[in-house]
């Protein structure tokens, strides 16, 4: 991928820091109207309270699907302020899956403290997920826009999410079913946030549909990151161990590629017990032999193409897109 010089880094970058000013105040009122316990473990979820339930002044997470709501909607003639809504509703439903997601992986850890799940117990964070998910489409009907395209995210990020739990089992899974299986866990989700940051323009059917598929291949290459990082990031930096996905035996999509080129992998990956610093070595440095580091990157450099296709022609807004640029390739280059 050829990296812009000026590229800014992910945290300054405009789209994110105009997210994080016009959503906050949003979010923030969106948990409050939950009322009673919920207000309290969702605002915690979205790190607008702490784990005493006092409010933070601020909102967790890096707000990169908000950003790209709000920059798509600029991109399409639109004003950003109206396509908050939108923001927002993408966000609690974000939220939302990474709370029931955390159950389900059993993971302990989020942002640096306890998963809800792990703070307040398995069934009010069930009942927190759920909140917000029908949150996000309240906030969403209120501005009477069409709450389809979430539903249908929220029907394909639950298939995305079955593949993922099925492949915890499975001794074999193709390439291709991994691709599948990002792109409704990860892909589809912000396709929707870039359709619906068109949509609030008033953006005719064909470019709410084109930014949707642009998206969708963009959040297959951030997960497809993410996969790389896992594997071979920087514990000082991402703060997990050094081959976090290889000491949980999760099927990325490195370990996917790998396996299927490599059976005697496939049988080392199967055997159970865990692995001491050594043995976490010999078996990144197996999986980079298969080639399937660079396979990985080839198809973020494939994916990225794809997306860039779909808005070529649009007569966009110059600024905008230059902004979308941009946060792409720090998302592309980030290290944590």
């Amino acid at each position: 991928m050829t990296v812009p010089a000026a590229a800014p880094a992910l945290g300054t970058h405009p789209g994110v820091a105009m997210a994080r000013h016009l959503t906050t105040p949003a979010l923030v009122a969106a948990i409050d109207r939950l009322g009673g316990r919920l207000t309290e473990v969702c605002g915690y979820q979205l790190g607008i309270r702490d784990e005493h339930g006092r409010h933070t002044a601020t909102v967790g997470g890096k707000l990169l699907r908000p950003a790209f709501t709000l920059l798509s909607a600029v991109a399409a003639g639109g004003a950003p302020r109206a396509a908050v809504p939108a923001a927002v509703a993408i966000e609690l439903l974000h939220n939302a899956s990474l709370v029931h997601d955390d159950i389900m992986d059993g993971d302990r850890t989020r942002r640096g403290r306890p998963t809800v799940w792990a703070h307040y117990g398995v069934p009010l964070a069930i009942l927190a997920g759920d909140a917000l998910i029908a949150l996000g489409f309240e906030v969403l009907a209120e501005t009477g826009s069409s709450v389809t395209p979430l539903a249908r995210t929220l029907r394909l990020l639950a298939l995305g999410q079955d593949s993922d739990l099925d492949f915890e089992t499975r001794r074999s899974v193709s390439p291709s079913e991994c691709l599948a299986m990002l792109t409704g866990k990860t892909g589809v989700l912000l396709g929707c946030a870039c359709a619906l940051g068109a949509a609030s323009a008033g953006a005719p059917a064909e470019w709410v549909e084109r930014f949707d598929r642009w998206g969708t291949h963009l959040g297959v290459a951030f997960q497809l990151v993410d996969d790389l990082l896992g594997i071979w990031g920087d514990p000082a930096v991402t703060g997990k161990p050094v081959g976090a996905d290889l000491l949980s035996r999760k099927k990325s999509a490195p370990v996917v590629a790998a396996l299927a080129a490599d059976m005697g992998l496939a049988q080392l990956y199967a055997r159970p017990g865990d692995w001491d610093a050594r043995e976490v070595a010999r078996v990144t440095g197996l999986i980079e032999r298969t080639g399937a580091r660079e396979w990985v990157r080839a198809e973020i450099d494939r994916r990225t193409e794809l997306a860039w296709a779909e808005l070529a022609g649009l007569d966009l807004d110059p600024s905008a897109r230059r902004d979308l640029r941009t946060l792409t390739t720090a998302l592309a280059i980030r290290d944590h």
